[in-house]
């Protein structure tokens, strides 16, 4: 498990393989519970809606409740949370806090409440399509201490039981920075735990463009790789 700041690159045969970091100290302790009580107040909490439906997501809201700030549409297992570009002051600091710490920008954030130790997140990857090339998450954890554990992406149709596992405690003012490959080779989750906690807000900054800037993107790659091969 990791338990100290540093840098823990994992050993993968890779240009770029995954590397995590943990930067503590984002905030003074007092600040840092402080902006754990106002949060937990003050962001507007609420269920996730079905995409296909339009009706609210009940299982979504037994685990977890989220928030969202940013101009695109955040989708999440079949469900949507609408843009949302008015961000509370205190987020607007902490945004500005985790940019600096982590020397990397962000214009999006996905805040969600677990409530207690039976509140969960199911094993995936930060993927969406919406996120860039071999996106930068940066989590920053506020309140009680929850079990945050990584495995390497299983095959399609593989076993789950053997993958490579490692495990991080998600403890008070701690920032979690997931870089590189991370998301490509890489899967995370938060699974219950038998034992009471608290109230615990994460707060997960990325960089998000709409679908019809991707799509451009990858038709400027067409055209490069033609131009190439026509040169050659």
């Amino acid at each position: 498990s990791l338990q100290r700041s540093a840098f823990y690159p994992f050993k993968l045969q890779s240009s770029t393989p995954p590397r995590l970091r943990l930067i503590p100290g984002l905030l003074p302790s007092e600040e840092a519970y402080w902006t754990f009580s106002k949060l937990l107040a003050e962001l507007p909490w609420s269920r996730k809606t079905n995409l296909q439906t339009g009706y609210i997501n009940s299982e979504a809201y037994e685990e977890w409740l989220p928030c969202w700030y940013g101009e695109v549409p955040y989708t999440y297992a079949r469900s949507t949370i609408d843009t949302n570009a008015q961000w509370h002051l205190l987020l607007v600091t902490l945004h500005s806090a985790v940019e600096k710490a982590s020397d990397h920008r962000f214009n999006s954030l996905l805040c969600n409440l677990q409530w207690n130790s039976k509140h969960s997140i199911v094993w995936h990857s930060d993927d969406e399509a919406t996120l860039v090339t071999q996106p930068i998450i940066a989590s920053f954890s506020l309140g009680d201490k929850r079990a945050f554990s990584l495995r390497k992406q299983p095959p399609p149709e593989g076993d789950y039981s053997y993958m490579e596992r490692l495990w991080i405690p998600r403890t008070h003012g701690i920032l979690l920075m997931m870089e590189r490959a991370t998301q490509d080779d890489r899967q995370h989750s938060m699974a219950k735990e038998y034992h009471d906690r608290g109230p615990r807000i994460n707060l997960t900054f990325c960089t998000m463009y709409p679908e019809s800037y991707q799509r451009l993107q990858l038709s400027h790659w067409d055209i490069l790789v033609e131009s190439t091969l026509f040169l050659m």
